[in-house]
């Protein structure tokens, strides 16, 4: 981030400065050749090392349950993790590696043979070549084919033909002189090497970008075309320190391609096409033992063509993102549980088809699907009603979905690319299913349902009785609570009394005060009374619907609720170390070390990262101040008061919306009344980074007599180098220096009037964490005009 101008994102993925860890040297004794010759060609267990150590060459199985199936690989040689990153008989494997080699041919050429079978693969050069040649495995990654007299001369090399893995170093593009282009393709599965279906190539129109297919057809996500600097659909690159990641675009008469170089005395990293048609960026972490990504396009994984395959549901953020519709199971040569779920699922029971059914036999029905847009391929029908278009639908036997809005949209065959709405925004289609979907299972179980409801009602009643006399209402709370995600509904007599008529009061917000209570367990809970019903219903209801169905380690948990006529009464975890407010500008407050202002920092970082990012859908907390982040008895940070939270859908990034928050932390949009994003969240996140890192109110600061704002001063002094002195010596005893250097540019970042040059949450994660680097921000814009000398009125320093 050089310039104001950048986006938000340029605080993605350069990544892991911090994820760099020493490598133990390879031994001398354990050092094997990197060289196959006529002489000496590989086999078995044997394998090509390279001068430095860094891959190898050899025979491996992906898969212990198939040991037939052996390949021949380069792979990382210092990581603990197998990583091959190029195979060269990927459609054919191997059935032994003792009765099969890798060697030279009387013409040269480089072969994998099996002496059961023709050979498996070649280096396939053609025209007169040196019969005195050799493989080379270099340090690159990269295995050529060389005169054995000068091995610097390739003849042939990996890097022209990669599988699945781009490695830093190799031209990806195309050569115009003989018309190749390289591409690497997905696994058929996590345990399949062999080709799968997703492809990432230059674009093969001719133009300066780089294409997704699917099955070499269907385009899916494009780079768009190289600027000069960066291709548009790529923003992140534009955050990569070139001392980290150096990158180029190579047009001329021979050749197009790009190429990308990692610094690898401090990163190990590669970008790879996943089973799941993303490209990712991973670099290995040496504290997990494993890749860990930290970057991928598309970024949305329901993005990917076909990437659930037939007559499934896409849904973001899930473990499993696949899932079959109602009235299907998953079809056997999907292979899910290896992770290519695009075999798709397959109908339970067979359509009846209308016309063809038997007189006796039940039509077929509809039910309804929310998706987040219509499937594409639709055959646009002449229906001018609803009816019409679902008769029309019926009356076809290969019609499996209709859908009517402007015109009627008929779906014959398949039904792909089905992805999960969020929130209530999407679009309703007509899924045609066998009527015995719908009426057998009833049938069938009629009895039993009828039994269960007479004892359901029986245990109803039991459970109404005990509850009304209040025997046992702290056994069904135990009980509850140990069914993770669910909520207490607590009747205001009980939380009354575990108040003790609320009378110790923790504190008061806007639409209520807080109260210390006791379960009979001795469990602490704090127990927020909303005011009256016109004030606190809205709040209540935003409050049980977001913190309610999620939990985090930076997120107040919300116990129980109840709800009782004009009684709206929310129940949370108890914070014996109260809110950060009280802690940092108190009458008395608290002896905060740097330490642990960082760590608060750090956790309410997280825990709006995760409310913006990792939830299903965005949820922007929309009052972001020290008032509403609550510390534990470790002083771990919880973010609490979601009674103006804003759900957005995925599909939704921005929503217009009644201005709410507390003036101090409101960012400009607000006052605008522009579109909001999560970024309205991070200019509060800036605002109260401020303060707890000064451990004053923005407003309260003075400079030699003057009243200056105090992110306007931070600014402007990080401009100059010399930030230090703003901040209680005191709490900078034992600060790390840099780390408050850090969290001063931050900040900066968080309260620019763009918010497009505002990073994320997520982005501001990983700066706190070291995995990012940020750059020098400029003096906000909209205060350009509090220069050196400029004074910061009362009303200016109370509006934002």
């Amino acid at each position: 981030m050089a310039t104001a101008e950048l986006s938000p994102r340029v605080f993605l993925p350069c990544f892991l400065l911090v994820m760099i860890c020493l490598r133990p040297p390879l031994s001398r004794a354990a050092r094997a050749s990197d060289t196959v010759s006529r002489d000496r060609p590989l086999s078995g267990g044997h394998r090509l090392v390279s001068r430095g150590g860094k891959f190898a060459v050899g025979f491996f199985q992906p898969d212990d349950t198939a040991p037939d199936r052996w390949y021949l690989a380069i792979w990382y040689n210092k990581i603990s993790k197998h990583t091959p990153v190029w195979i060269a008989n990927r459609a054919r494997p191997i059935s032994n590696p003792e009765s099969s080699e890798l060697t030279i041919s009387q013409d040269g050429n480089m072969l994998l043979l099996d002496r059961f079978q023709p050979p498996i693969w070649s280096t396939n050069i053609t025209g007169n070549i040196s019969n005195s040649t050799v493989g080379v495995i270099l340090d690159t990654g990269n295995f050529v084919l060389a005169p054995s007299s000068n091995t610097t001369d390739f003849l042939w090399q990996s890097f022209n033909e990669p599988t699945h893995v781009w490695l830093p170093g190799a031209k990806f593009g195309r050569n115009k002189v003989i018309g190749h282009s390289t591409r690497i393709i997905s696994w058929d599965s996590s345990v399949d090497p062999s080709p799968g279906y997703y492809t990432l190539e230059i674009d093969p129109d001719g133009t300066n970008q780089f294409v997704h297919k699917w099955n070499n057809s269907e385009i899916y996500w494009a780079t768009g075309k190289w600027t000069g600097s960066m291709f548009p659909g790529m923003p992140e690159m534009a955050s990569y320190p070139k001392a980290l990641l150096a990158y180029e675009f190579v047009d001329n008469d021979q050749e197009s391609y790009f190429i990308y170089h990692i610094n690898e005395t401090m990163l190990t990293a590669m970008f790879l096409m996943e089973v799941s048609g993303q490209v990712k960026g991973v670099a290995w972490l040496e504290s997990v033992q494993d890749w860990v990504p930290f970057f991928a396009v598309p970024k949305a994984q329901c993005s990917v063509y076909f990437v659930c395959g037939s007559f499934a549901m896409c849904t973001e953020n899930t473990f499993t993102f696949c899932s079959c519709l109602r009235g299907f199971n998953k079809q056997l040569e999907g292979n899910w549980l290896y992770g290519n779920p695009r075999g798709g699922c397959t109908r339970n029971a067979r359509l009846q088809c209308g016309a063809n059914s038997s007189k006796n036999a039940e039509t077929d029905r509809f039910y309804t699907l929310a998706i987040a847009n219509l499937p594409d391929k639709a055959w646009s029908g002449v229906a001018v009603s609803a009816d019409g278009c679902k008769q029309a639908c019926l009356d076809n036997c290969s019609c499996v979905a209709y859908f009517y809005g402007d015109n009627c949209s008929l779906w014959y065959g398949d039904l792909i690319n089905l992805v999960s709405p969020d929130g209530s925004t999407g679009h309703i289609i007509y899924v045609k299913l066998a009527a015995s979907e719908f009426f057998s299972a009833s049938t069938k179980t009629g009895k039993a349902l009828a039994v269960w409801a007479l004892i359901g009602g029986a245990i109803l009643i039991v459970i109404i009785v005990i509850v009304g006399v209040y025997l046992v209402p702290m056994k069904i709370y135990s009980k509850t609570r140990k069914i993770e995600g669910s909520l207490v509904v607590f009747r205001f007599r009980y939380l009354r009394s575990v108040t003790e008529n609320f009378s110790e009061r923790l504190g008061k917000g806007s639409f209520g005060s807080v109260y210390k209570g006791m379960l009979p367990d001795g469990t602490l809970v704090a127990v927020k009374k909303l005011d009256g019903v016109s004030q606190g219903e809205k709040p209540f209801r935003a409050e049980v619907s977001t913190i309610g169905t999620i939990q985090h380690v930076n997120l107040i948990r919300l116990i129980g609720f109840c709800s009782e006529q004009s009684m709206k009464v929310l129940v949370y975890e108890y914070m014996p170390n109260g809110s950060l407010d009280r802690n940092i500008f108190g009458s008395t407050p608290a002896k905060l070390s740097w330490n642990i202002r960082f760590q608060i920092a750090l956790g309410v970082a997280k825990g709006l990262s995760y409310l913006h990012e990792e939830c299903r859908s965005c949820i922007v907390h929309c009052d972001i101040k020290p008032e509403n982040v609550l510390l534990d008895d470790s002083f771990m940070p919880k973010i609490a008061d979601f009674g103006l939270a804003k759900i957005f859908g995925r599909d939704f990034s921005r929503v217009l919306t009644t201005m709410r928050g507390t003036i101090g932390y409101l960012a400009p949009e607000w006052i605008s009344g522009t579109a909001i994003t999560a970024k309205a969240d991070v200019f509060s996140y800036g605002m109260m980074l401020f303060e707890i890192m000064s451990g004053k109110r923005n407003s309260a600061w003075c400079q030699q007599g003057t009243e200056t704002f105090f992110p306007v001063l931070v600014a402007i002094r990080l401009q100059e180098g010399d930030i230090k002195d703003l901040f209680d010596s005191e709490i900078m005893r034992d600060a790390n220096l840099q780390e408050v250097e850090k969290a001063c540019k931050i900040a900066c970042w968080c309260i620019q009037y763009d918010e497009n040059t505002r990073p994320t949450m997520g982005e501001i994660v990983q700066i706190l964490e070291g995995l990012l680097d940020v750059n020098l921000p400029p003096v906000p814009r909209y205060l350009q005009v509090l220069d050196d000398h400029s004074k910061l009125s009362s009303d200016a320093a109370s509006y934002y």
